[in-house]
């Protein structure tokens, strides 16, 4: 009953409608069937972008509306995308198999005696035009990824990457900018 007071009713509702509006995408067994299911629940998703099985969570904060993917984009196996906040991949973006992306932290309820040093944060995400990112990355929220930047597997990203920059490590570092 402490979430439900804290989220209320309005949003508690929208969970369990979401919650049911999802179990025909995860029954869609080819990519070809999720864009449309998700399309028509308010998501954005260009021509021939790929979603292999992406898992959403947050859902009744921003909802599918939140979620903006560009023509020719891939999103590879167990994803998991907080939608909290809008994630925008604009065209032609890779991410590979178990890509994280938040758009939100908070440490627990109103009451948890971190909130006063570690208050909840929601912010958007973009990726730009052509990136990629690897397996196994984390992208913090309020990030923006560069147009044509190469992120590597296993990285957590917890700054704006500049375009055409590649980054790696925990947290990711810039290593070299891609030739003109």
């Amino acid at each position: 009953m402490k979430a439900l007071a804290e989220i209320g009713w309005r949003k508690a509702l929208r969970f369990g409608w979401f919650t049911l509006a999802m179990v025909p995408y995860r029954m869609a067994l080819v990519p070809q069937l999720r864009a449309p299911w998700l399309r028509l629940l308010g998501a954005t998703i260009g021509r021939r972008a790929i979603l292999h099985d992406v898992r959403f969570f947050n859902l009744y904060r921003r909802g599918l509306a939140g979620l903006s993917i560009g023509n020719e984009c891939f999103v590879g196996d167990e994803c998991l995308f907080d939608l909290a906040e809008a994630i925008t991949l604009e065209d032609q973006v890779t991410l590979a198999e178990r890509v994280l992306v938040l758009t939100h932290t908070n440490v627990g309820y109103d009451d948890h005696p971190l909130q006063a040093h570690f208050p909840a944060l929601q912010a958007p995400v973009v990726l730009e035009r052509g990136c990629f990112v690897g397996a196994g990355v984390t992208i913090l929220p309020g990030l923006r990824l560069g147009r044509e930047c190469f992120v590597a597997a296993g990285s957590v990203v917890t700054q704006d990457v500049p375009p055409r920059t590649v980054v790696a490590g925990v947290p990711a570092r810039p290593l070299r900018t891609l030739d003109a």
